[in-house]
């Protein structure tokens, strides 16, 4: 018997009921549209959905298991009395049709949700703008083997910055010294845009960092060169932009966009003593002093900063257990640095930058994602 691909949620009769059921129209299920990338059966996946045009949506959709497509499928959700019907056609890597001519396979509507669409044998679940869950059986003789995709969308944030970062073959000892061989290949990137405040010379501020990767997080490299390290005020909460500090801009999947109370990204503030403080959803300051490894290291008046930073995804809860993703080649992510340089005010009298903005206000990171750069990760 062949083997027939069906999409299948499998929902808790408890959490189904708690959403609210919305009507079978196309409108309803408008975020399952764009361009959608994953892995699945020891390959990658791709699926693109179009927006409703003439009653009905459009998709394709590959499978790309060692450089070679394995097959492709066309897919079309449709308006048919009064509810909806998904139905598609399976290729093999030569597009000759695995059903007959007139064949499709045909998935009526059951229910949507406002963060689920479900067919009897396809279903669509929303984790966030950006992340999208599938889940497929696949039946063969007589047993049936569920098998999760996880889709995140390719979108389209302006290109700022480009840098490459290579993989470190050795372990990364978070101890203020560069003494890793991942620090002696890579090169260095200038922080030199001076986002807030008056001009800087020399003896004021220079700042420079390099970048490395591992599966478990990104790591970091700074250095720099301060006439004077000022921290102000003893709680972490307390007005902490103000106080010297290193900040780095995350965005884990290079979506772009606003993050000012959200965690489409985030914005981590490193003080002097460690804490790590970004904006939490409830609108005020919180610690996470879990996502940030970090060491720092004087003489005169350079400071040497090296940094573990866990990467993690916007679907990200403050109030619940999160696990950082695992890294791997060819990930893009959002990043940007900069330093808060504070002489001897009540308030921060320079705000410098890795990235060049545009316009007057160049204060934006904390709340704009799209003016980070792009990092793409590379072995």
């Amino acid at each position: 018997m062949k083997k027939l691909l069906i999409l299948f949620l499998s929902l808790s009769l408890n959490t189904f009921a708690q959403e609210k059921t919305l009507e079978p129209k196309l409108e309803n299920i408008t975020w399952i549209t764009g361009t959608w990338h994953g892995e699945a059966f020891g390959g990658q996946t791709e699926e693109i959905w179009s927006e409703p045009s003439g009653g009905s949506m459009m998709a394709t959709f590959k499978l790309i298991v060692d450089a070679k497509v394995q097959f492709y499928e066309i897919e079309i959700i449709r308006e048919i009395d009064n509810s909806l019907i998904l139905q598609l056609k399976h290729f093999d890597h030569t597009l000759k049709g695995r059903e007959t001519q007139n064949e499709t396979v045909d998935f009526p509507l059951k229910k949507i949700t406002e963060n689920r669409v479900v067919f009897e044998g396809m279903s669509f679940e929303r984790v966030s703008a950006n992340e999208m869950n599938v889940y497929v059986d696949i039946k063969d003789n007589g047993k049936t083997e569920t098998v999760k995709f996880n889709y995140t969308k390719a979108t389209s944030k302006p290109i700022k910055q480009l840098l490459e970062v290579q993989r470190s073959e050795g372990p990364i000892i978070i101890d203020g010294v560069a003494d890793e061989a991942i620090w002696s290949q890579s090169d260095w990137h200038a922080l030199d845009q001076v986002w807030l405040g008056a001009a800087l010379t020399s003896k004021d501020f220079e700042g420079r960092y390099k970048l490395g990767w591992k599966e478990d997080a990104l790591y970091l490299l700074a250095e720099i060169k301060d006439d004077k390290l000022i921290d102000i005020y003893e709680n972490p909460l307390t007005q902490w932009w103000d106080d010297d500090c290193l900040e780095i801009f995350i965005d884990e999947d290079n979506s772009g966009g606003e993050h000012q109370f959200n965690h489409n990204a985030f914005a981590y503030h490193i003080a002097l003593d460690g804490n790590v403080v970004d904006m939490s959803t409830k609108k005020e300051g919180k610690l996470y002093n879990s996502h940030i490894e970090s060491k720092l290291k004087t003489e005169g008046n350079t400071t040497i900063w090296e940094v573990k930073i866990g990467i993690y995804k916007d679907s990200y809860s403050d109030d619940s257990e999160n696990e950082p993703v695992k890294l791997m080649a060819g990930k893009n992510i959002g990043f940007a640095l900069a330093y808060c340089d504070n002489d001897t005010s009540e308030l921060r009298e320079n705000f410098i930058g890795s990235v060049y903005v545009d316009g007057e206000d160049k204060n934006r990171g904390w709340i704009d994602a799209n003016i980070f750069g792009t990092l793409v990760l590379k072995n």
